[in-house]
């Protein structure tokens, strides 16, 4: 039986690397040091100490004041959003291995994410996202052990690279339906993208 196709205003693809270099995932840590500090500075004055990566730096609350009042969601805001989760997707891409060319600030690279720009009008309830974060409640549980297993598997993944070369196709498989799920929970809680349920799921 055929699994389900996924129907969901956001998707995130990461394109899987047959084979990676033993010596950068060994100093993957070190080599990261620097984007990091440019995605730090690029998101410092957003950033607090329960922030992730890819919740980090989200114009939010200006955007749910234009939905909630002006029926309004300014395509620059949006764009910015896109651009700085994109960029966030890249970086934990490297940081977790997926992936060996360096993070581009600019370039999508081997990581492509897909969210649609919302006809407000016709998407959105102007009242609803007074209330997204508390419906997605049971999605943040369920992702915190999630990630759990997305963080022991990449460590398992780090040893698997050193010694095959060959990051386990179960792993990745893994590790970016988790992110997936994670990009479709801040589309609907945070960039408020959709008002479409999150569906609980890896695909």
């Amino acid at each position: 039986m055929a699994d389900k196709q996924i129907n969901y205003p956001a998707d995130l693809i990461i394109d899987y690397q047959e084979k990676h270099s033993r010596i950068t995932t060994i100093f993957r840590g070190i080599l990261a040091i620097p984007i990091i500090i440019v995605l730090a500075l690029l998101v410092g004055s957003y950033t607090s100490k329960e922030s992730s990566c890819m919740t980090i730096g989200f114009i939010v609350l200006p955007t749910l004041l234009m939905i909630l009042f002006r029926m309004k969601y300014p395509k620059w805001w949006f764009n910015f959003n896109l651009e700085l989760i994109k960029f966030c997707a890249r970086v934990n891409a490297y940081l977790l291995l997926m992936r060996d060319e360096y993070p581009s600030t600019d370039e999508e690279q081997a990581v492509k994410i897909k969210i649609d720009y919302p006809d407000v009008n016709k998407d959105l309830n102007r009242w609803l996202p007074l209330v997204k974060w508390i419906l997605a409640i049971p999605h943040y549980v369920v992702l915190a052990f999630l990630f759990i297993g997305l963080l022991v598997l990449t460590i398992l993944a780090w040893f698997a690279i050193i010694f095959t070369g060959k990051y386990p196709k179960s792993f990745f498989e893994y590790n970016i339906g988790v992110l997936r799920w994670g990009l479709r929970v801040e589309c609907y809680s945070l960039l408020l993208t959709t008002d479409k349920y999150p569906p609980f799921s890896l695909k």
